[in-house]
């Protein structure tokens, strides 16, 4: 247990409002801390979480997060889903592409997010919303 939370189980956190997206960061932290990751390892992950919890708030309408630990049984490391039941991305190409925004910020979303993480899946549809799976590995 680490600031009671229990690394042996997935932690759920709701993301419906600017305070839960605080919240994810927080959890996401106090993990990466917890498998040791190194200073700006967790940096990088909990900028990636903080940039993904406000897509699924802003862009889907809320949703949640599904923050773990992972063990590659050579290295250990956080796994981050996201997911919202919004309407999806219509366009991955584009919204990969650096710059593009449809929310007036940098544009640096889902493209920095995936650069700044080890591992970077998406699925997304119109009919299930947007689930987004990231890893960051310890060193």
């Amino acid at each position: 247990m680490t600031a009671g939370i229990d690394l042996g189980h997935p932690q759920a956190q709701a993301i419906r409002s600017d305070e839960d997206v605080v919240r994810v960061r927080q959890l996401v932290r106090t993990v990466a801390v917890a498998v040791k990751l190194s200073l700006v390892d967790q940096t990088k992950v909990v900028t990636a979480a903080s940039e993904l919890a406000r897509n699924t708030l802003v862009y889907g309408g809320g949703g949640a997060v599904e923050v773990a630990t992972v063990d590659n049984g050579r290295r250990r490391g956080v796994r981050i889903v996201f997911a919202d039941s919004g309407p999806g991305i219509a366009d991955l190409d584009l919204a990969f592409t650096d710059g593009y925004t449809t929310g007036g910020g940098l544009g640096l979303g889902l493209s920095g997010a995936r650069r700044l993480v080890d591992e970077f899946e998406i699925e997304t549809s119109a009919e299930t919303g947007t689930r987004i799976t990231v890893t960051k590995w310890s060193r």
